[in-house]
């Protein structure tokens, strides 16, 4: 009887694991790889920088005299895709998004030459003086997200920000694939984007509009096109954290 016992027991852990073990699918590749635009070896960057708020305007007078030159130079295997400043959201904060044409080594060749460069040397170092903190983060596209392209203005710009949950990326992808179509109408998105390096498991939609009165009839409109709901249902267990930035782009901008 014991050894029947032990053997039933046995059997019942062993069945109890089972309902907790996940089955993993043979067919691996990086996230980075399912999720990202093969067409293209583009990596982004993406920089916040919360700034005192007695310098945000020589901050901008700045960045506005400087940053136009590196995304002009050549030389530079980089372009910058935006600039602005947060309206509705954190405060004296600043936002810069560029792009590498050519991936990490792009990346490393751009930093090796402003690290020669004096100008830029010494932009840095009266920049800093001006900050309060910085973060960046290293981001791939989607696939199925619109190209960030140069575009007029006037726009206000809405940066949505997303923690996902551990694990939850490719699940995202797969729901997002499907709704993005539902927000193509008004040419509002602007770029999607997925963390490498810094902050991981984070999404960065961004979207443009006229003002904050046409992005709340666009977003509720959304709410009365079939199939949206259940996306937004399913998407919504998957996120830990979400932000929204309001946005007014610099002068210098290209995304205006």
């Amino acid at each position: 009887r014991g050894l029947g016992s032990s053997a039933r027991r046995a059997r019942e852990d062993s069945w109890l694991k089972s309902l907790f073990v996940r089955k993993v699918d043979p067919r691996k590749d990086a996230h980075s790889n399912l999720l990202a635009k093969r067409e293209t070896s583009s990596l982004y960057k993406l920089q916040f920088h919360n700034v005192k708020p007695e310098c945000l305007e020589a901050y901008n007078k700045l960045c506005q005299e400087v940053l136009p030159k590196i995304h002009e130079e050549k030389h530079y295997p980089c372009a910058l895709v935006g600039t602005w400043n947060t309206w509705y959201g954190e405060q004296d904060q600043a936002v810069h998004l560029w792009r590498y044409e050519g991936g990490y080594p792009a990346l490393n060749e751009v930093m090796s030459k402003l690290r020669q460069n004096k100008e830029f040397t010494e932009f840095r170092k009266e920049r800093g003086n001006m900050l309060l903190s910085r973060k960046n983060q290293l981001l791939l596209e989607f696939s199925f997200w619109n190209e960030p392209v140069p575009r007029d203005g006037p726009n206000i710009y809405e940066l949505r920000s997303y923690q996902l949950r551990p694990g939850t990326m490719i699940e995202w992808g797969n729901y997002w694939a499907r709704a993005i179509r539902f927000r193509q109408d008004n040419n509002e998105a602007v770029g999607g984007f997925f963390s490498q390096i810094g902050q991981l498991y984070m999404v960065h939609h961004l979207w443009a509009y006229k003002d904050l009165q046409t992005r709340e009839d666009i977003r509720n409109a959304a709410w009365h096109k079939p199939g949206w709901d259940e996306l937004v249902y399913y998407t919504v267990p998957l996120i830990q954290e979400m932000e929204s930035r309001i946005m007014i782009p610099l002068k210098i901008s290209p995304l205006q």
